[in-house]
C-alpha cells in the first residue's frame, strides 16, 4: 500500500503569507485577533497591531531544494528562481558503492550569480571519472551551496543522463530513503523526488507490488515480511538503482535483546561550517547518526528541536527540515527513526511591536500558531515532513474549554503525539509545544499554549494509553518522551514545567485561562506516570542543551517556597533523563530546588544507547564526536 502525503495541497510550494480578499477565519480559541479595513491584526486596548508577513524569503524549499535544472553542452545549469541566491557551489561525483553515498567534491567550484550556476561535468571525465559514468551514461553528483557570507545553505544531489555527448538532467531521489514504523511483518519507507516518477521496489530480489502511478512523494508500507529478519531492498526509478537493507522488528513481546538510540536538539550552533547548515548542526548530527548506525541500534528516537525554525514561512522551515533529513541518510536507510516535536519547530503568525524596546527581537512581536490549522499550523507542517504513527489524540476540540462544538478551533495533533511498541518496549511520544504561543507573557492577550504545558485531551490520551500498556502482558517497559523536562536544570528554569515556580502560567482559550497552572499540570503528569503506571521507566526529554540524569523521590524539593497547593507523593523514585546535546549551543547548570538530586551533568555532545534484555536495561552515554564515555548505568 502507498500513502501519498500531499504536503497539504501545495505544501512545500506555498507562496509567502499574504492576506487576500477572502479573509482567513480566525479560530475561536484565540482572542483579540480580528480584521480592520481588510487587514488582520491584534486589537487590544485601543491599539491595532497588524499581522506580519514572512518577509518573502528566498531561502525556501522550492527555490533551493528543487531548482530548475537544464542541460548545456558541457554539463548542467541550475536556476534557483531568485536573484538573491548568490555564492559558491561545490560539486562532485557520488560513489553508489559506498554505504552512505556521499559526494567527493571536486577541487573546482562554481559561482552562483543572480540565482544561476553552471556545472562543467566535462571536468569530471577521464582520470576524474571514478564511477565510470562515461561508460554507463549515468552520473550522480552531490553539490553544496555556500552563500556570500560563507554560510552553508544546503547539500543536494542531481542525477544526469549522458547520451551522445549530451547531458540530460533526470529524476533524482532528494530525500530518503527514510525507514520508519518498524513492524514484525513490515516497515514503512519514505521517498521524496525532485519530480514526478514511478517507482519499483525489490525486496530480497523479488518485486514488491505497489501502486506505480507517478508521484513526487511516496510513503510505502512494506508488508508480508518475517519478524527479526534482514531484508535487502532496491529502489528502482527509471535507469537508477539504489540498494540498502533493513531488519524487521521482533514479534511483539519478544524478550530477545534490543537496542535503541536517543537524542534531541540538533538545531544550529556556533563555530561555522557544518555546525550550521541552514538550521541544523549537521556536523554533530552526522557523527551521531553514523555512531548509532555503527552501534546497530534497532531504532533512533529523536525528540524535537531538529531545526532552528521560529518563522512564519512554511517554505523556509521546509528547507530546514530538508537539511535535517539529509543527515538522516547516514542512519535512516538502514534503521527506522521516530521523531518528536519541539518548540523550535514553531511555525507562527506574528503581529507587530508589542515590546519594541526589547533587546531580543523575538520578544518584540506576539506570535501564535499559524492558521488555518488544518493546512498552515506547526503541527500540520511537522506531520507532512515525516511518516509516523497516527494513533494519538485528534485535537483539543471537545475539551471543557472548547469555545465551540460546531467549529474546529485547535490544530490537529496529527503525527506529533503517538505511541509504538518494539519487542517488549513501548514508547509514548508527547507534544509539549502544541498550539504554541511563543511568549507566555502575551498569552492572556491572544490566547495560546505556553511552552511545556500538556493540554487536557493529550493528558486524557496519555492516561488511557499507559493504562492499556500496563494491561498488555507483552510489554515490560514503557518510556515516555517529551521535548520539555518536567524539571529543568540548565538554561530553562524560566520555563519548561517550572517557570521559576509560577503556577499562573497556563493556556488561555477564547479570552479565559484554563483551570490548572503549569505546576499543577506537572504534578498531574507525575501522578499518571509514576503512581498509576507500573511499567513506566523514565522520561526522556531534551530542550536543555546538555546531558542530565536526575532522580526525584519524596525527599526532593520540587515546589516554590511559597507553594500553598497540594503536594504530590510519589510511590517510587522517578528518573528524568535530559539529552538535548545533539548539537545545539550548550547550557550551563542552574541552581534549582532539586539540583542536589542530579546524578550526572555534562555539556558534551551526547548519544544515548539503551540495551534492553528482558527485564534489564543498561544505558551507555558517550560523545559521538570524540567517543569519550560520559556514563553508563542500569535503569530500574
Amino acid at each position: 500500500m502507498i500513502r501519498k502525503t500531499l504536503f497539504t495541497a501545495l505544501a512545500i510550494l506555498l507562496a509567502p503569507f499574504a492576506l487576500t480578499a477572502q479573509q482567513t477565519p480566525v479560530p475561536k480559541s484565540f482572542a483579540h485577533i480580528t480584521y480592520k479595513d481588510g487587514k488582520m491584526g491584534v486589537d487590544y486596548q485601543g491599539k491595532f497591531y497588524p499581522a506580519v508577513g514572512d518577509g518573502n524569503p528566498y531561502l525556501t524549499y522550492d527555490h533551493i531544494a528543487t531548482p530548475k535544472v537544464t542541460g548545456w553542452e558541457k554539463g548542467i545549469a541550475l536556476d534557483f528562481g531568485r536573484p538573491e541566491v548568490e555564492g559558491t557551489l561545490y560539486y562532485g561525483l557520488i560513489d553508489e558503492r559506498s554505504r552512505y553515498k556521499t559526494p567527493v567534491f571536486s577541487k573546482r567550484t562554481v559561482k552562483i550569480k543572480q540565482g544561476k550556476a553552471r556545472i562543467n561535468l566535462d571536468k569530471l571525465k577521464g582520470k576524474y571519472d571514478f564511477t565510470d559514468w562515461e561508460q554507463s551514461g549515468l552520473i550522480q553528483i552531490g553539490y553544496r551551496i555556500i552563500d556570500k557570507k560563507g554560510r552553508i545553505v544546503t547539500d543536494n544531489r542531481q542525477n544526469i543522463l549522458y547520451h551522445n555527448g549530451k547531458y540530460i538532467p533526470d529524476v533524482t531521489l532528494i530525500e530518503g530513503p527514510i525507514l520508519s514504523m518498524p513492524r514484525s511483518d513490515g516497515i514503512t519507507l519514505s521517498l521524496q523526488f525532485n519530480e514526478q516518477t514511478s517507482v519499483r521496489l525489490n525486496i530480497n530480489g523479488k518485486e514488491f507490488r505497489l501502486d506505480k502511478s507517478p508521484s513526487k512523494r511516496f510513503e510505502i508500507d512494506i508488508d508480508g515480511l518475517k519478524p527479526s529478519t534482514v531484508y535487502h531492498y532496491e529502489i528502482i526509478y527509471g535507469p537508477w538503482h539504489e540498494q540498502y537493507l533493513f531488519r524487521t522488528a521482533p514479534l511483539k513481546g519478544c524478550r530477545a535483546p534490543l537496542r535503541f538510540a536517543y537524542a534531541s536538539d540538533s538545531r544550529n550552533a556556533k563555530g561555522g561550517g557544518e555546525r550550521n547548515i541552514f538550521g541544523t548542526n549537521t556536523y554533530i548530527l552526522k557523527r551521531m547518526m553514523i555512531a548509532a548506525d555503527r552501534e546497530n541500534a534497532d531504532f533512533f528516537m529523536f525528540t524535537g528541536d531538529m531545526i532552528n525554525g521560529y518563522s512564519g514561512s512554511r517554505g523556509l522551515e521546509a528547507l530546514q527540515y530538508f537539511n535535517y533529513k539529509n543527515v538522516l541518510r547516514y542512519y535512516a536507510p538502514y534503521h527506522p527513526v521516530y521523531i518528536g516535536m519541539g518548540n523550535h519547530e514553531a511555525l507562527s503568525q506574528s503581529f507587530h511591536k508589542f515590546d519594541s524596546q526589547s533587546p531580543e527581537p523575538w520578544k518584540r512581536y506576539i506570535s501564535v500558531d499559524k492558521f488555518p490549522f488544518e493546512t498552515e499550523s506547526a503541527e500540520r507542517l511537522f506531520s507532512d515532513m515525516f511518516a509516523l504513527p497516527e494513533n494519538g489524540p485528534l485535537s483539543e476540540d471537545g475539551a471543557a474549554y472548547d469555545p465551540s462544538r460546531r467549529t474546529r478551533d485547535f490544530p490537529p495533533y496529527g503525527e506529533t503525539a503517538y505511541w509504538f511498541t518494539y519487542g517488549n518496549v513501548a514508547f509514548v511520544v508527547m507534544n509539549s509545544n502544541y498550539w504554541y504561543t511563543t511568549n507566555e507573557n502575551y498569552i492572556p492577550i491572544t490566547g495560546g499554549n505556553p511552552h511545556a504545558y500538556i493540554m487536557d485531551k493529550q493528558m486524557e490520551w496519555l492516561e488511557k494509553t499507559l493504562k492499556q500498556l500496563d494491561a498488555d502482558p507483552d510489554i515490560d517497559h514503557v518510556f515516555v518522551t517529551v521535548h520539555t523536562p518536567l524539571f529543568p536544570n540548565a538554561g530553562h528554569a524560566n520555563n519548561d514545567m517550572w517557570y521559576y515556580g509560577n503556577n499562573d502560567i497556563r493556556p488561555w482559550v477564547a479570552g479565559k485561562p484554563v483551570d490548572k497552572g503549569i505546576i499543577e499540570r506537572r504534578d498531574q503528569l507525575l501522578d499518571i506516570l509514576v503512581n498509576r503506571s507500573k511499567k513506566f521507566r523514565a522520561v526522556l526529554s531534551g530542550d536543555e542543551h546538555n546531558y542530565t540524569r536526575l532522580v526525584v523521590d519524596n525527599d526532593t524539593d520540587i515546589y516554590p517556597k511559597d507553594w500553598k497547593g497540594p503536594r504530590i507523593k510519589l510511590n517510587r523514585p522517578f528518573v528524568q533523563i535530559t539529552n538535548g546535546a545533539a548539537g545545539a549551543p550548550y547550557y550551563a547548570p542552574e541552581k534549582l530546588p532539586w539540583s542536589d538530586h542530579v546524578k550526572t551533568f555534562s555539556t558534551q555532545n551526547a548519544l544515548m544507547i539503551f540495551d534492553v534484555s528482558g527485564p534489564g536495561i543498561h544505558v551507555r552515554v558517550f560523545n559521538p564526536d570524540t567517543f569519550e564515555p560520559i556514563e553508563s548505568f542500569e535503569l530500574h
